[in-house]
């Protein structure tokens, strides 16, 4: 009996391999898979990775003292899950993640909340070296009521599948410069501060606009908490989790993803800033060149204005810079030709609600 012929099946293709640059048209909107919801634990390993100790997010009784509904998710948490729920059909295919602009929180995320991801594709621009695209989104979250808890633009840097591919007509949006003062929303009226608790006693009155933080802490960033961290949103970007693949990428090896950087800041600036937990909206961030695990984050914070919301509470406008494996104190930040210095990891501005002095 002759040997059993190999029958070879062929079909659609079954798993998802992302999309290209070619693939985004302005006005496309995409509905990203997977919600998910909010757990107790989600908050509990969220801290553990970056080491957050702002009091109304790690404290129920603190939270509810000062109008939150209870203990819930870091606004910088939720904005993670959602930006991780966007990247197989936005950045799956990425050369880096560039930037973020225009973002608002709007409400609350607490335990047992299910976020959903919506994005508009609402700019593209193919690179000079007809390798690779930008391509500018607004992505919204909601919850499990088809409430808007928050949402953002951001671009990102796309391989194309063809380079041969004609570019296609330039659309780049019209971003404002910050989030002006006056659409803030979703802040607690923070009637009650309790300063022992929250581990600071410089209120909205005590920072002055220009005013330098040095946030003096580091903290290094090793493999496993990165790969937790990432797997913890979702984001299954491959620049984060494939090292056979990146072996022949630029770096020749895995980049640490942003928003690891983002939160570690965040957490270090506790240290001058403990009662500007509270995030209201993202005006502007730039991922200024890339980490690696064992490097060191340091940071420090600029207050590039301020704004009265309540007669309880004001935001602060700040800049937070990381930097990496340097001094926070020697204010790395631009150089005199208008570039970043070395070592400069993060150029993130965010408004950040803050108690007034009773």
């Amino acid at each position: 009996m002759a040997g059993a012929a190999t029958i070879q099946k062929t079909g659609t293709l079954k798993s998802n391999p992302g999309n290209f640059f070619e693939d985004f048209k302005p006005g496309d909107t995409l509905v990203h898979a997977t919600p998910q919801t909010v757990t107790e634990g989600d908050l509990a390993l969220y801290r553990a990775l970056n080491g957050s100790r702002f009091a109304q997010y790690s404290c129920a009784e603190f939270a509810r003292s000062v109008g939150l509904p209870g203990l819930g998710a870091d606004p910088l948490h939720a904005f993670h899950i959602v930006f991780g729920k966007s990247v197989p059909d936005i950045s799956l295919n990425a050369v880096a993640n560039l930037g973020y602009a225009d973002g608002r929180f709007l409400r609350p995320v607490m335990p047992g909340d299910t976020l959903r991801a919506t994005s508009e594709v609402i700019g593209v621009k193919e690179n000079s070296n007809g390798k690779t695209g930008v391509v500018w989104v607004r992505t919204n979250g909601r919850n499990q009521y088809g409430e808007d808890v928050l949402n953002y633009v951001r671009w990102v840097m796309v391989n194309k599948r063809d380079e041969a591919s004609p570019a296609p007509k330039p659309v780049v949006p019209d971003l404002p410069a910050t989030v002006d003062a006056k659409d803030l929303s979703g802040f607690p009226q923070m009637k009650r501060w309790n300063i022992a608790e929250s581990g600071s006693r410089h209120m909205y009155e005590d920072y002055e606009i220009g005013e330098k933080i040095n946030h003096s802490d580091g903290m290094t960033v090793q493999e496993a908490e990165h790969q937790i961290a990432t797997r913890l949103y979702q984001n299954t970007a491959k620049v984060h989790f494939d090292f056979h693949g990146q072996k022949e990428s630029r770096f020749g090896k895995r980049l640490i993803y942003g928003g690891v950087v983002i939160s570690i800041a965040r957490s270090l600036s506790f240290n001058g800033l403990a009662n500007a937990g509270q995030m209201l909206a993202i005006n502007a961030g730039s991922h200024v060149s890339p980490l690696f695990a064992w490097d060191t984050i340091y940071a420090w914070s600029e207050v590039l204005d301020k704004a009265e919301l309540s007669e309880t509470c004001g935001a602060l406008r700040l800049r937070l810079v990381a930097v990496k494996d340097q001094p926070p104190g020697d204010f790395a930040y631009k150089n005199a030709d208008g570039k970043y210095a070395d070592g400069v990891l993060l150029d993130f501005d965010y408004w950040a609600a803050i108690p007034r002095v009773r």
